[in-house]
């Protein structure tokens, strides 16, 4: 993805997220696909981005009727254009394929009463929509993890304890209570960082909360395990005991190559078995793709309007990090 720490403009926080690229609505020059076979690419966070969205998919010559692609979760919150984001993907249809994100399930959470929006929340306009209701349904039917072109795809990561299979076992058992009759109970205990450690007994509420915080919260854990989400700046902020998830010895999903997007301030990483595509769109970064069908890995990036100006991480904004 380019060279960490290479600046964009004169935020020292987006210089982590991307190469140095164009000016903004100009092309990556990082090549373009060819236009005659099926595409599929992997998107990074939009987060409400709507315009850079569709720049994104101008740049990768896109073709709903041909290609397809998968939104790597936080699709909404934060950018001007939730609303529009969440339309313009409905309208894709089968073409496009979401995971959720933790701004993805703030949203769902919201809507169910079982918490207020926060400061920096650009969700309104998506509650007080007369499609309101069919959006949130068709946000509730996307995936928390899935398994494409050789990629496991997750938001955030993998607790170091689970293989491929069970993370697509576990993310559809969060997927089932997400849309069953129940969901409006899960909403309300969703949200806590306990239980820290994944225990194959785990059941209920608990169980469900922890698959949900390590699919779509996690960036720290230790040897053990044991999750950690007050940290939230690049890799080398570990605190003293803990590490990058993907970086556990004995990881079980170390030989399957992984994708993921959430962790915006990790900057570049492009490894073979992992792909790493929030690139800050919405602090002033990029906005991402991957092209991954029949063994590609090819880049592509457009220039992102700062839509936020990055703050402290506060401890109560931590499911609108």
């Amino acid at each position: 993805m380019g060279r960490p720490g290479t600046g964009l403009n004169d935020n020292p926080h987006a210089g982590r997220f991307a190469p140095a690229l164009p000016p903004e609505g100009a092309q990556s020059g990082l090549g373009r696909p060819g236009t005659g076979l099926k595409m599929n690419f992997l998107i990074g966070d939009v987060q409400g981005c709507c315009d850079a969205l569709d720049r994104l998919l101008a740049e990768i010559g896109f073709s709903p009727s041909r290609d397809h692609l998968w939104l790597m979760g936080d699709l909404v919150n934060r950018g001007p254009q939730s609303l529009a984001t969440l339309r313009r993907l409905v309208a894709l249809g089968a073409a496009a394929d979401c995971l959720l994100g933790n701004h993805d399930l703030h949203l769902l959470v919201v809507a169910e009463g079982a918490q207020r929006m926060k400061r920096q929340d650009t969700l309104t306009e998506i509650l007080a929509a007369p499609d309101r209701d069919q959006l949130l349904d068709w946000l509730r039917g996307q995936r928390m993890a899935a398994f494409d072109d050789g990629w496991l795809l997750v938001h955030a990561g993998v607790a170091p304890q689970w293989d491929r299979d069970q993370t697509l076992a576990l993310a559809a058992e969060v997927e089932a209570a997400l849309r069953g009759p129940g969901r409006a109970g899960f909403m309300h205990v969703l949200y806590g960082d306990r239980p820290a450690r994944w225990k194959a007994g785990l059941a209920g509420h608990d169980r469900l909360r922890f698959i949900v915080n390590a699919l779509t919260r996690i960036r720290f854990c230790t040897a053990e395990g044991q999750l950690e989400f007050d940290t939230k700046d690049s890799a080398g902020s570990a605190p003293p005991g803990f590490m990058p998830w993907y970086e556990v010895p004995g990881r079980r999903t170390a030989d399957t190559r992984v994708a993921f997007g959430h962790w915006s301030t990790l900057g570049a990483l492009d490894r073979p078995n992992l792909l790493a595509l929030d690139s800050g769109c919405v602090w002033g970064g990029a906005l991402s793709a991957a092209r991954i069908d029949a063994g590609r890995r090819e880049i592509f990036q457009v220039r992102c309007a700062q839509a936020q100006a990055p703050q402290p991480w506060a401890r109560s904004a931590e499911r609108g990090e």
